[in-house]
């Protein structure tokens, strides 16, 4: 009884990340990319490199993350790690579908606030889905935990900087309008990661994550 308790829990975990990290690529490509909206971290760069370059951003997102995960797996172990490399390659594979098969058009330039709600919303709840699962959505989860140790910096401000970094170079091919819409999207998504973690839990209780996952909630 107690392993097929196990089973339906880590069936339940993964199914959960699954739906997550496919909801994170359903909505970056949707509304963030064909809106003109950008996103902080590695997702970001990723559109960033897509924007300036016509890089794919699935290639992108592996190529930025591959290095991180291999160096967490080192100094964190495996499990948390794997959780992330099954969210990882399922949001590359997700928005690479989407890139290529998907007839899907969502205009919302005319309406950038519904956008930047929809997007906060949509990527706050898919990144809280992976999180509350065990995994991260990406390596930049990972790198903001380890410079959060090695400099001493709060993680959740950690995370905080490096969007900032990425979004102010988003300045280059943004316009500000566009720009201030992304960070309104971001500050949703934080709230929403924060609501769909702890939700169940009373009161914001906290919860049993591993250390990067307890901390991710900081953004917030």
């Amino acid at each position: 009884m107690r392993t097929k308790a196990r089973w339906q829990t880590n069936g339940t975990s993964l199914l959960m990340m699954l739906v997550g990290a496919s909801l994170l690529a359903f909505t970056y490509y949707h509304i963030n990319f064909q809106n003109g909206l950008s996103e902080g971290g590695f997702v970001g760069l990723a559109l960033l490199g897509k924007y300036l370059f016509n890089l794919p951003p699935a290639l992108t997102m592996i190529a930025l993350d591959l290095p991180i995960v291999v160096l967490a797996w080192w100094l964190k172990g495996h499990k948390f790690v794997m959780n992330t490399i099954v969210a990882s390659l399922t949001f590359s594979l997700v928005y690479e579908l989407c890139e290529q098969y998907s007839p899907l058009t969502m205009n919302l330039q005319g309406n950038l606030p519904l956008a930047a709600l929809l997007s906060g919303l949509f990527t706050g709840f898919g990144a809280g889905l992976v999180l509350r699962a065990g995994g991260a959505s990406g390596g930049d989860d990972i790198l903001s935990m380890l410079l959060s140790q090695w400099s001493g910096i709060k993680i959740g401000t950690m995370f905080i900087i490096m969007d900032a970094v990425v979004l102010t170079v988003s300045l280059l091919y943004l316009p500000f309008k566009e720009t201030m819409f992304t960070i309104l999207a971001v500050l949703i998504a934080g709230k929403m990661i924060t609501w769909t973690v702890h939700y169940g839990q009373g009161q914001l209780a906290p919860m049993r994550l591993p250390y990067p996952m307890k901390e991710k909630t900081a953004r917030a």
